[in-house]
């Protein structure tokens, strides 16, 4: 592969997105409420044809698109970034027929897209899905199913990114709802709930993000979720099963249980959902279905996390699915989940060196105006090389994550490994660049409000969801391995 560098064209369209971003969509965000998805945002950004552009650009151009607006409004990028997380497995696996229903409406902003693949007990194993498709008796009572409901929920890997208690409660976290169409009293299309959230203060310097974890972007997640422990007097959560999919005949199946850490959830539209239909079959066993939100027996609830993103819990109650709506084959779904994470993940990385250029410039800035001990923090060598190590990290993950991309986007063999290795490097740099950063500009960075202030919280999620950074270190050794051994191999025949 040869060095890598923008070309200008490249570079004139990033700073056209930043300013999109700055101009256009943050303002949107402002009126967001934490913790919900933001109708308006969505349309706004099919609007300036960025949601479209998820399925005709390649792997580069995502992870341009998700650093450059990642750097102005983190809501954005989190809204765009959950839609091509949601709908990627439509356009690569899905059939004309479901293509040509959702993915017009994702493109526009009308339909919300999630990623259902965490379960309970399952999150960085996604082989050891148990959400069943079992078979059911008779014909498939999907009802109302084909109808698409105008708002469904459904978290993608991201895991734990939604919420924050200190950006308000939710309305009733204790509760339950079907995961049917409704109006929120903002007047989006929402789940009929209202979850009010006490706004950033106005100190910022521009409003933070999305509080998305991250797309909630947490730490460990619990052995199960805990819906119904948010708050005073908050009924405890019954102990969660796992999804399975049982036949419903030769053409059909019933799921039965529950996903968690679900970005989007329980609002969007509809799910890419990865259930068992094969028992101890591992990941040879795993289908992945496209499920409306308004099928029967599919309900939701959102989880209260430390940044305030939509992301919830799915109960599935014997929910209909048919052949119809398999995306690629039975029993090889995990494939559609491999081939969708080895895309964004080096994306994910895309959005954290956003935040990590977005706390370095504001260092630059702040160090620059700041006057301590007779003269500018910059002139103190402490601070100089620790932007100066900051700028380093930053610059060199982002080159590994546009080397991960062009990997991708030209068909390499190695890109499991390259995605890995980009997740993880970006990551982790953007978590040691914010809260180097949070250092440098010491107690103003932690009001509520402050840029520093709502990046430290998103910038924790990543590290988590699409596979922790463990989990990135495990494959990038198995590769390794891998190919040491048929090196070796090859060697010896």
């Amino acid at each position: 592969m040869t060095a890598f560098s923008l070309e200008t064209a490249q570079l004139a369209w990033c700073a056209e997105l930043r300013a999109l971003a700055d101009e256009r969509l943050r303002p949107l965000a402002e009126k967001g409420e934490p913790g919900r998805v933001n109708r308006a945002l969505l349309v706004e950004l099919g609007a300036l044809g960025l949601l479209p552009r998820l399925f005709t650009s390649g792997a580069l151009d995502l992870c341009l698109m998700r650093e450059s607006l990642a750097h102005a409004c983190t809501e954005a990028e989190t809204a765009l970034a959950l839609q091509g997380l949601g709908a990627h497995p439509v356009h690569a696996h899905g059939t004309e027929t479901q293509r040509a229903r959702w993915l017009p409406r994702v493109s526009d902003g009308s339909a919300v897209a999630a990623f259902a693949l965490s379960e309970p007990d399952a999150g960085s194993d996604a082989a050891a899905l148990s959400l069943g498709a079992e078979p059911d008796a008779g014909p498939a009572d999907v009802g109302a199913a084909g109808t698409g409901g105008a708002h469904a929920g459904g978290a993608d890997a991201r895991g734990a990114h939604a919420g924050g208690a200190d950006a308000g409660r939710r309305g009733a976290p204790g509760t339950t709802r079907p995961v049917t169409p409704g109006t929120t009293t903002a007047g989006r299309p929402g789940t009929g709930t209202a979850r009010p959230g006490a706004g950033r203060g106005a100190e910022a310097s521009r409003p933070p993000g999305p509080g998305t974890p991250d797309t909630g972007r947490p730490g460990p997640e619990p052995s199960r979720p805990a819906p119904d422990a948010h708050g005073p007097g908050a009924r405890q959560a019954p102990a969660p099963a796992s999804l399975a999919a049982d036949r419903d005949g030769p053409s059909a199946w019933r799921l039965t249980g529950e996903k968690c850490w679900i970005s989007n959830a329980p609002e969007a539209d509809f799910y890419t959902v990865f259930a068992r239909t094969t028992p101890g079959a591992g990941a040879r066993g795993v289908t992945a279905f496209l499920v409306p939100a308004d099928r029967p027996g599919l309900t939701g609830t959102p989880l209260d996390m430390l940044s305030p993103h939509p992301i919830g819990a799915l109960a599935f109650d014997a929910v209909p699915v048919t052949t119809d709506d398999v995306l690629g084959e039975a029993d090889r779904g995990f494939r559609v989940a491999m081939d969708t994470l080895n895309l964004f993940r080096p994306s994910v990385g895309a959005f954290a060196v956003g935040m990590a250029q977005a706390a370095l410039d504001a260092t630059l800035a702040h160090t620059t105006a700041r006057t301590a001990f007779g003269g500018r923090l910059r002139d103190l060598q402490t601070v100089a090389h620790q932007t100066a190590e900051m700028a380093l990290r930053t610059e060199a993950a982002r080159l590994m994550v546009y080397a991960a991309a062009t990997a991708y986007d030209e068909g390499a063999p190695d890109v499991p490994r390259r995605s890995a290795m980009a997740k993880l490097l970006a990551t982790e740099t953007a978590q040691y660049v914010v809260d180097r950063a949070v250092q440098l500009h010491g107690a103003r960075a932690l009001r509520r409000g402050h840029l520093l202030e709502h990046l430290y919280r998103e910038v924790r999620a990543p590290r988590v969801y699409e596979g922790a950074s463990e989990v990135q270190r495990g494959i990038i050794a198995k590769e390794l391995y891998r190919t040491l051994d048929a090196t070796t191999e090859e060697a010896g025949a």
